[in-house]
């Protein structure tokens, strides 16, 4: 079976696993402080993929909003990321990168949907300047966008999965600016 089955798979699998997390609605506050784990993947094509594993925090910004029959709340996100990118010449790189990224998330359902949607921008900083087989960055410091959906389950909503997808560019500071593209599934614990 090709790699892109393999993550079709993947994510029809976790995709079943949210929705049958419990179906119980309640308010969720969004408003304590989390400790997160989250993995990635960057595909290349026939040269492989870069792969990221992140660990972060995220702490509460603002408080619940109504916002059109749901909630929006905010929140910052400060994280560090290792990333593992396809071997050129003299090897495979790794890089590490710190970031933070401030974050706008909408629950449903007046805020007592398990499910949310959320999207953010920041920067980031790598330790030197990422390299692949068909991409190189001009500068260390890059912003990043992301785009996400997850559902809140356990006690009081404690835990999150999340499937998300990032971007990382310059945005135009320095040519050439390829940019990279993640898809990234992440484990919250909120306390």
């Amino acid at each position: 079976m090709k790699k892109q089955g393999f993550a079709f798979l993947g994510f029809a699998g976790l995709a079943g696993l949210l929705c049958l997390l419990g179906t119980e609605a309640r308010a969720f506050e969004d408003s304590a402080r989390g400790l997160y784990f989250e993995g990635g993947r960057a595909p290349h094509g026939d040269q492989g993929a870069t792969n990221a594993a992140t660990v972060g925090v995220t702490l509460p910004w603002s408080l619940r909003q109504p916002v059109h029959e749901s909630a929006l709340t905010s929140y910052w996100d400060l994280f560090i990321s290792q990333w593992r990118g396809p071997a050129l010449d003299d090897g495979a790189h790794s890089y590490t990168q710190i970031g933070a990224i401030h974050t706008w998330r909408y629950r449903f359902d007046r805020g007592s949907s398990p499910w949310f949607a959320e999207g953010g921008v920041g920067g980031t900083l790598m330790d030197h300047l990422y390299k692949t087989p068909d991409r190189t960055f001009t500068t260390a410091f890059q912003f990043t966008e992301v785009l996400g959906v997850g559902r809140s389950f356990g006690e009081n909503g404690k835990h999150e999965l999340t499937l998300r997808l990032q971007h990382f560019s310059n945005a135009g500071i320095k040519k050439p600016n390829p940019g990279e593209n993640f898809v990234r599934v992440r484990y919250t614990y909120r306390f």
